[in-house]
């Protein structure tokens, strides 16, 4: 936990020997139960450390984040990136969904198991998760690493923030051509990209980089289109 104790210096945040004990614990347990269910494809723990940890925490290092309260992680698979963010700050509120029901429960059962009490995973898609009252414009920050086109992304995200809040897609270092791809959706969404970010930490070698986009205005009830369009058919 060295590299990760290390970026949390680089970032600012403060480290503690339970924060290291739940980081140890999940990475366990995440182990241990994929070899009955896909959590995730990387088995080696260094490997783990920064791919799934050191890469998750990167986006506590920016003023939008520092300031929400309410956070969810669109897409989450094993409870990337945001069981990694949720132990870094147990002050703030984490939603985790995912469509696959049983990597959702194995979520909540790892953090329950942990005490990690500021998680709360659901199962569901995006397109009718975020069409529901309790969930809809109610996120100061939204998370993804989820693999789809950043227009499709766009649509799954943009519908759970806040106007005024703030969308981040990590995404591959060669992103320009999908973000120019995506204008059409954002403008249709109510969103509005003001940053690429390139991680820099000395020694570390990032495998995404952060789009960061503004909910400028709500996003038309219209929108989420209803399950399987956002993907087959990327505004």
């Amino acid at each position: 936990m060295d590299k990760l104790k290390k970026v949390f210096e680089e970032l600012d945040i403060r480290w503690t020997d339970d924060k290291q004990a739940k980081y140890e614990g999940y990475m366990e347990e995440v182990l241990r139960l994929n070899e009955s269910i896909n959590l995730t494809a990387i088995t080696d723990r260094d490997e783990f450390i920064l791919k799934h940890y050191v890469d998750s925490v990167v986006c506590a290092d920016s003023e939008e984040f520092a300031d929400a309260q309410t956070i969810i992680d669109v897409g989450t698979g094993g409870g990337f990136p945001g069981v990694p963010l949720a132990i870094a700050f147990p002050d703030k509120k984490f939603v985790l969904i995912d469509s696959l029901n049983k990597r959702i429960k194995i979520v909540n059962e790892i953090c329950g198991k942990l005490g990690i009490k500021n998680v709360k995973a659901v199962h569901g898609r995006a397109e009718e998760l975020g069409r529901r009252g309790d969930m809809r414009d109610k996120f100061d920050f939204c998370v993804s690493r989820a693999v789809a086109n950043l227009s499709t992304l766009a649509e799954y995200c943009l519908p759970f923030v806040k106007p005024g809040g703030t969308f981040v897609a990590y995404k591959g270092p060669s992103c320009r051509e999908e973000i120019e791809a995506a204008e059409n959706a954002f403008e249709k969404l109510g969103g509005e990209v003001y940053g690429v970010f390139y991680n820099e930490i000395e020694g570390f070698d990032f495998d995404h980089v952060l789009i960061y986009v503004e909910k400028i205005k709500s996003t038309p009830k219209k929108y989420p289109r209803k399950p399987g369009t956002p993907a087959k058919e990327p505004l």
